[in-house]
């Protein structure tokens, strides 16, 4: 086969390309360049954006002796995910900006551009396994390494992309991983992995969006409306969030108090008792499945972070929308994050979260 791989200058896909090279597979790497200036979204090499990162690409693929190319998706990935993260928190939502990534650059504009150019399929450094059953539906499952799964990430993929994906990742730790790099003389072997958003290389995400949004200074309130403190921008916020609230009127009780709710039409950060956070229902809008629309109701679990905890859920699609019920209590859902249903350890779909009750 025609394999093209994605090669962010990391380990995982390094490894990713020299198992695909082991299979016997006609391997060519690419790397993908995000931004017109590269120290703009990184300044180091951590895998993901930096000029060191693309150099570290090029090296794996000479090691490997496969052809390696840059592409450029920077205008791409600015317009879909750059532009649209600071929006999203300007509406009071919360995304995830990889799971964004891979939705509309990784696993759409790569995978179009790699099927025209006719390769077969696109390998990518990610934990996760696909298992095609009797009658060639591919299926998405958790990864064996469950510290590293990515599963979540990627269960906005539908069965089209998913015919023409590869994990090679799919039945390993990490640790094997970085030995496997060592054996091979890969210098990424111990190349520290990368855990921030990539465009925002210092990590602060509310100095990030206040550069880009500015300065709105509005009301911190509690769930009665009486004023605690005021705040500098409500994008700056997310729902769950127990630090950087600098409130003037201490609770009663002296408990600490979270964000419950982000009102952006009146600019407003509604916080209050831990316990109010809890929700036992939540509606999720623009599904995707990863083989066909399930319309239930049926069990199953939801998993609404990268790494969250699967809980059990009852899920059942009505009018379009995802409607998911807890069987216990989830904490902290924000509009704007994503939630995963799973059939055990089987993606079968995703959905924005619109609200929670």
């Amino acid at each position: 086969m025609r394999v093209l791989v994605a090669m962010s200058g990391g380990v995982d896909s390094a490894v990713a390309a020299a198992r695909m090279v082991e299979a016997g597979h006609e391997v060519t790497g690419v790397h993908l360049a995000l931004s017109k200036n590269p120290e703009s979204y990184r300044s180091g090499a951590r895998g993901c954006c930096s000029l060191e990162d693309s150099h570290d690409a090029r090296r794996v693929a000479d090691k490997l002796d496969i052809p390696f190319y840059v592409w450029d998706f920077a205008e791409a990935f600015h317009r879909d995910v750059v532009e649209d993260f600071v929006a999203e928190y300007e509406a009071g939502r919360t995304p995830n900006p990889c799971l964004r990534c891979n939705e509309k650059i990784k696993f759409a504009a790569v995978l179009d551009r790699s099927m025209k150019l006719g390769f077969d399929a696109v390998a990518t450094g990610h934990y996760a396994r696909l298992e095609r059953d009797g009658d060639g539906i591919v299926q998405l499952h958790r990864a064996a390494d469950a510290a590293k799964d990515q599963s979540y990430v990627l269960g906005m993929l539908h069965q089209e992309q998913l015919a023409h994906c590869m994990f090679p990742l799919n039945d390993v730790e990490k640790p094997v991983v970085r030995e496997e790099a060592r054996a091979l003389g890969l210098g990424v072997a111990k190349k520290p992995d990368s855990h921030d958003i990539c465009f925002i290389p210092d990590g602060d995400t509310q100095g990030f969006l206040a550069k880009h949004l500015g300065e709105q200074p509005g009301p911190v309130v509690d769930a009665d409306g009486a004023v605690l403190g005021e705040h500098r921008g409500h994008h700056g916020f997310t729902v769950g969030q127990r630090k950087g609230l600098d409130l003037r009127v201490p609770a009663p009780g002296g408990n600490p108090r979270y964000v419950l709710k982000i009102e952006p039409k009146s600019n407003t950060v509604v916080v209050g008792d831990r316990e109010d956070l809890a929700v036992r229902e939540l509606t999720g809008i623009r599904p995707t499945w990863t083989t066909r629309p399930v319309e239930g109701p049926w069990r199953g679990f939801a998993q609404f972070r990268a790494h969250g905890t699967p809980m059990p859920a009852t899920f059942q699609l009505l009018g379009g929308e995802l409607l998911v019920r807890f069987d216990d209590a989830a904490s902290g859902v924000a509009p704007g994050q994503t939630v995963v249903a799973y059939d055990q350890d089987r993606v079968v779909g995703s959905a924005v979260i619109a609200g929670a009750r």
